[in-house]
């Protein structure tokens, strides 16, 4: 198992590389269409973009849970 520390960047890895393979799917998809090279394009892109979405998670994901708890009403 992985340590607790550790929760945070694991969430962020796995979010981030579900929403970036599902985002840069559906713009690949509608950018050149479907075809042969429809797929090695989009996982190029998203080899390119995951990264980029892990970074973000990571660094503005405290500040917008913050943000959210500012916004939520708290329970009871």
């Amino acid at each position: 198992m992985i340590s607790a520390r550790f929760a945070h960047a694991l969430f962020g890895l796995i979010m981030s590389g579900l929403m970036s393979c599902i985002v840069t799917g559906i713009a690949t998809a509608k950018a050149v269409g479907f075809g042969p090279n429809t797929f090695t394009d989009w996982m190029a892109s998203w080899l390119f973009c995951w990264p980029i979405a892990f970074t973000v998670i990571l660094v503005l994901g405290p500040a917008v849970k913050r943000l959210v708890e500012r916004l939520v009403r708290p329970q009871g």
